[in-house]
């Protein structure tokens, strides 16, 4: 069985450690460059970064070993990774690529891929890529020395994303008038973003601005909302957005200070779809992850809650197969399938201006839709992975919890997709018996899956 490189999201580690390496990034340029030319024409590819001192290092690897296999490169600098899906559907390229970690520390970086049509490549391509990076000795199959690709540079990417994020929000409206809070996470999206807002009529009040390679996620953007929520109540401004280091996630806050998760935002815009009879099958695709309260909603609502494995790309799959159009995660991807392909901050950012707008009410009245019930996350460190069907200890424990709750509830093991970490999750009406029950099976899986 081929070693997987990529976990749920890319490539991932810390920057001159393995993976994460220059020699891997070369490979990985050249077993891309192979997998996607496919004939004597021109191949075109679009790579982006955030903001993370390595990304020099990987950009120059990746863009090294894609022009030695026969792959024209189009660097775009620090964009956000949804730009490099749209600007990879755009330029009619084979391929993007985005070097960058997402909301992990300057330290770490990654790798990932986009194909022709803005979509997350699948497991199958991974593993096949992977199979070419990981062989002793591959046999590169290198193009004549006339057909080697050429590195360019597009000055203009940052305005062509800026018009198409512009181009999502309705015609008929404007955002005269309204004060945003706005913290980029001195990450990629700092020299696009204020823009949108701003072109758009919004007075932007700027967090998160300066990135100088080592601040990305620093105490900013979507991992520490309390940013954002603090500067709105004292600055009086309507809402506060939050993005990550590479701008595919959004968490916001109302005019009051508080923080609206994933779940909460996509219940509001499921709401408001439902009621213009525009979510197809009244349906909405989120993770396992998303909390039950999102799932009784959407029943009262007379909706659907479909859900996946964790992973932006899997709510994605999963929104292809049934025709579904709205989607996400807890955590802050956003899809809207009518616009994008992929997870994009600024533009969910954008939908929920729009109700705000269109409903000429503050975010606090519309959002009230759902109180997520108390969710308790533990991690568990081992040392491998065993299969929690040969955990017969583990089940047990499960199945107490489960029954103690009796259908209010649930509980949810799975392992990282990349540490070696069992996560324990369990939701339910009383914080107390939740953290209780939490521990019981955490105490378990430390004994028996270290």
């Amino acid at each position: 069985m081929t070693q997987r490189l990529f976990g749920t999201d890319g490539l991932r580690g810390q920057g001159n450690i393995y993976p994460m390496t220059p020699e891997i990034a070369l490979k990985l340029g050249l077993a891309a460059g192979q997998y996607f030319r496919n004939g004597s024409k021109k191949h075109r590819v679009v790579i982006g970064k955030d903001t993370r001192l390595s990304g020099y290092v990987f950009e120059t690897a990746l863009t090294s070993g894609l022009c030695a296999n026969g792959m024209d490169v189009f660097l775009v600098g620090p964009m956000p990774t949804p730009a490099i899906s749209f600007l990879t559907q755009s330029m009619r390229a084979d391929l993007g690529v985005v070097i960058s970690a997402s909301h992990n520390p300057f330290m770490d970086n990654g790798i990932k891929f986009f194909d022709r049509n803005g979509f997350k490549l699948p497991d199958a391509v991974e593993d096949e890529i992977s199979e070419l990076v990981l062989a002793q000795d591959p046999q590169w199959d290198y193009p004549a020395h006339e057909s080697i690709g050429r590195a360019h540079r597009i000055e203009d990417a940052r305005g062509r994303y800026i018009v198409y994020l512009k181009n999502s929000f309705s015609k008929d409206l404007t955002l005269d008038g309204v004060k945003i809070v706005l913290d980029c996470a001195n990450g990629a999206a700092y020299g696009c973003a204020p823009y949108v807002f701003e072109e758009l009529g919004a007075e932007v009040i700027k967090v998160g601005m300066n990135p100088n390679g080592l601040n990305i996620n620093e105490k900013c953007g979507s991992l520490y909302p309390e940013v954002i929520s603090n500067i709105v109540v004292e600055e009086g401004a309507d809402i506060g957005i939050a993005l990550d280091g590479d701008a595919d996630r959004l968490i916001v806050c109302d005019e009051k200070g508080k923080v609206l998760d994933g779940d909460q935002i996509m219940a509001l815009s499921a709401l408001e779809l439902m009621e213009k009879n525009a979510l197809p099958k009244n349906m909405l695709v989120a993770t396992v992850m998303s909390n039950m309260a999102l799932e009784i909603f959407m029943k009262e609502q007379g909706g659907q809650l479909l859900r996946t494995a964790v992973g932006d790309r899997y709510v994605v799959e999963a929104m292809r197969q049934h025709g579904a159009t709205l989607g996400g995660e807890q955590s802050g991807h956003l899809i809207f399938m009518d616009h994008s392909t992929t997870g994009d901050g600024l533009l969910a950012a954008l939908q929920l201006l729009r109700i705000m707008r269109e409903k000429e009410r503050p975010l606090s009245e519309l959002a009230g839709l759902l109180e997520p019930f108390p969710q308790v996350l533990k991690n568990v460190h081992v040392k491998r992975k065993i299969p929690f069907e040969d955990a017969p200890a583990v089940q047990d424990a499960v199945r107490k919890v489960e029954e103690a709750m009796a259908g209010k509830g649930r509980v949810l093991l799975r392992y990282s997709g990349t540490e070696a970490v069992c996560r324990v999750m369990v939701e339910g009406p009383d914080l107390d018996k939740v953290e209780m029950y939490t521990n019981d099976i955490v105490e378990v899986c430390e004994e028996y899956l270290k």
